[in-house]
C-alpha cells in the first residue's frame, strides 16, 4: 500500500475515534483536559507508527489499551502530583447532561480511586466495555477486571458517601 493511502487510513480512523479517545482520557485523568490531550496524543502517535501493523485489526481497542497505558504510567512516576480539579465546566452542558456539581463530584472521586480501579470504572462503565475487552486494553485476567471493578465500585460508593456526609461540601 502506498503512503497517501495509508496516511488516508490513518486520518479516517483519527477523525472517527479521536473524540471517543478524549472522552476516555478525560474520566481517566477527571476532568484535567491538558493531561488528557497528552495521553490521547501519546496514544495516536503510537497508533500511527504502529498502523501498518494494526490497520486490518482494529485500532480501537490498540490504542484504548495504549491510552490506559500511558495514563498508569502517569500515575506510577515518582513525585506525579494530580492537579487540582475546579468547578469549571470546560465544555457547553446538553440538557440531558448531569448537574455540574454531580460531575464534580464524580470527578473528586474519581481521582481518590487507585489508577487502576479507576482505568477499569472507566472502561466498563462510560466506555461501556465488556469485561473480556476490558481485559486485553489491560492486559490482565478477566477475574482481575471484574475483582477490580467491584473494589472500585466499594470505594467510589464509600467515596461518594463522605462527600454527600462532609458539609464543607454543602451537601446534606
Amino acid at each position: 500500500m502506498r503512503g497517501g493511502d495509508r496516511e488516508a487510513e490513518f486520518r479516517e480512523y483519527l477523525l472517527a475515534d479521536r473524540s471517543r479517545l478524549m472522552r476516555t482520557a478525560m474520566l481517566l485523568t477527571a476532568g484535567d483536559v491538558h493531561t488528557a490531550e497528552d495521553l490521547v496524543q501519546t496514544a495516536c502517535t503510537r497508533v500511527y507508527v504502529h498502523w501498518h501493523r494494526i490497520r486490518h485489526e482494529g485500532a480501537g481497542p490498540y490504542a484504548h489499551r495504549i491510552l490506559v497505558n500511558a495514563f498508569l504510567d502517569e500515575r506510577r512516576r515518582a513525585g506525579r502530583h494530580p492537579e487540582v480539579v475546579t468547578g469549571e465546566v470546560l465544555e457547553p452542558r446538553r440538557h440531558d447532561e448531569a448537574d455540574p456539581a454531580d460531575l464534580l463530584a464524580v470527578r473528586r472521586a474519581l481521582l481518590d480511586l487507585a489508577p487502576r480501579q479507576r482505568a477499569v470504572l472507566v472502561l466498563r462503565y462510560f466506555q461501556d466495555l465488556d469485561v473480556a475487552t476490558c481485559a486485553r486494553i489491560l492486559d490482565c485476567t478477566e477475574g482481575t477486571v471484574k475483582s477490580q471493578t467491584a473494589k472500585a465500585l466499594k470505594r467510589l460508593k464509600d467515596l461518594m458517601a463522605d462527600t454527600a456526609d462532609d458539609p464543607a461540601t454543602g451537601s446534606s
